[in-house]
């Protein structure tokens, strides 16, 4: 079994929620790719005065470079050390791509929240659903199509939070909650958290609990922002009380923070 993450670096995930995983996927890839998106943006990637909307939405992306990234053989290893050997189902995509431009306008979809996995067939997103053991969802994952520092527009993440929301989720059981009652006081209950940013080079590669509180943000003065962040789906329900021993990391924070770590 290859193995793509330290046992330093999976007691992390779980105390963290999640690992960052560097040339996760080769960079020739992410330039395939980005080439293929900044087609279809209709955007001139010479020419800023094109760029005229703070973020445009792309998707659902299977190409080659996309799926190739998205079933590198480093991730591929670091999904069964998070998830489980046989508990994943391997992605034919990478789903939608938010492309963040240059702008002083609104882009509408910043704020801080969890990517909430079932009931998705509502309308209405904000009924979409997560419960205690993450139904539909093993991972977040967010892979980095371009260079992206701090002035990117990088991913907001707060460091230990999917501990919150699991014991915020913990007393709805099977049932979960919405979206909206999870967001009912803005997620406060973890805004004691530390802040950090996703950034690194293309090819970079985030792994976070489905739990993870994260958010978008403006980009106000970097370079357009290329990065997909779809999930990786479980192959079965996860159970974070198994009493086989065979509890993966992302049970086992799950369970660490209803005992109180």
């Amino acid at each position: 079994m290859l193995h793509a993450l330290s046992a330093d670096q999976i007691d992390r995930f779980i105390a963290d929620g999640f690992v960052r995983l560097d040339a996760a996927f080769p960079c020739h890839l992410a330039d395939e790719g980005r080439a293929i998106l900044w087609r279809d943006t209709g955007c001139d990637p010479e020419d800023p005065s094109t760029w005229t909307r703070p973020v445009i939405r792309l998707g659902l992306y299977g190409e080659a470079p996309f799926a190739a990234a998205a079933n590198a053989p480093v991730l591929q290893a670091a999904f069964d050390q998070l998830v489980g050997a046989g508990r994943w189902l391997a992605r034919p995509n990478l789903g939608t791509f938010p492309v963040r431009f240059p702008s002083s306008a609104d882009p509408g979809d910043v704020g801080w929240h969890i990517d909430v996995s079932f009931g998705t067939e509502d309308p209405d997103f904000l009924n979409w659903r997560a419960n205690i053991v993450s139904r539909g969802r093993a991972l977040l994952m967010l892979f980095l199509f371009s260079d992206v520092t701090p002035g990117d527009a990088p991913t907001r993440i707060r460091v230990g939070s999917h501990r919150d929301i699991a014991r915020q989720l913990a007393p709805a059981g099977a049932a979960g909650l919405t979206l909206r009652e999870l967001a009912a006081d803005g997620f406060a209950g973890s805004a004691h958290r530390p802040e950090t940013t996703a950034t690194g080079s293309a090819g970079t590669v985030y792994l976070c609990h489905p739990f993870l509180v994260h958010s978008a943000q403006p980009n106000r003065a970097g370079r357009p922002r290329f990065m997909a962040q779809p999930p990786l789906l479980p192959a079965g329900p996860m159970d974070p009380w198994r009493t086989d021993g065979a509890a993966s990391p992302v049970e086992r924070a799950i369970r660490d923070a209803l005992d109180g770590d």
